[in-house]
């Protein structure tokens, strides 16, 4: 199943997401539906507030990036119930895209490594170390779960400039390959 992104301005996206339980029902389909979602998007990351779901759980998948860095080929993840549990001192900025702001990218100061708890889908306890872009990627989802999105990162007076395209979006004047929902 293909669901639709949520765009920006929703009320989901605001809102910290729960932890699941291990019994939580039909995770193994909607897994492999957020990862099918997020290939049909194009996208490398996707959140399960992203497809309207208050829950902490997203998937990674930067594969389609292997082009650019090999080391990616197999780069696909699940992190349930993650929290990150530090930040390395050293950031970098990066234009940062997200599916639920379509049309909207920015320069995003982030820092260059983080360590991370996480389960994956088979309810395996995994703890590691990451750099890098991938920890760009996981930084951006992980902050779906707690109610942020990118935006929030930027300067004030970038934010500012954006206005216009930010309440565009609210308003639901979108233009987007992929389905959406308001």
């Amino acid at each position: 199943m293909i669901y639709p992104i949520v765009i920006y301005g929703n009320p989901v996206l605001a809102k910290p997401a729960k932890n699941l339980e291990k019994d939580y029902p039909g995770l193994e389909n909607l897994v492999n539906d957020m990862f099918s979602t997020l290939t049909k998007a194009d996208g490398v990351g996707l959140a399960a507030p992203q497809i309207g779901l208050p829950l902490n759980l997203f998937v990674v998948d930067l594969s389609p990036l292997e082009e650019d860095d090999p080391s990616f080929k197999d780069y696909k993840k699940v992190f349930i119930n993650a929290e990150i549990i530090s930040y390395g001192e050293e950031t970098d900025s990066y234009d940062e895209g997200c599916l639920s702001l379509p049309g909207i990218s920015e320069s995003v100061k982030r820092p260059t490594s983080i360590t991370i708890r996480y389960f994956d889908e088979k309810w395996q306890e995994h703890e590691e170390t990451i750099s890098g872009f991938p920890a760009r990627a996981i930084q951006h989802e992980y902050d779906h779960t707690r109610g942020h999105v990118f935006v929030d990162r930027i300067n004030p007076v970038r934010r500012q400039m954006i206005s216009s395209k930010l309440a565009a979006l609210k308003k639901g004047k979108i233009k987007c390959r992929y389905k959406y929902a308001r």
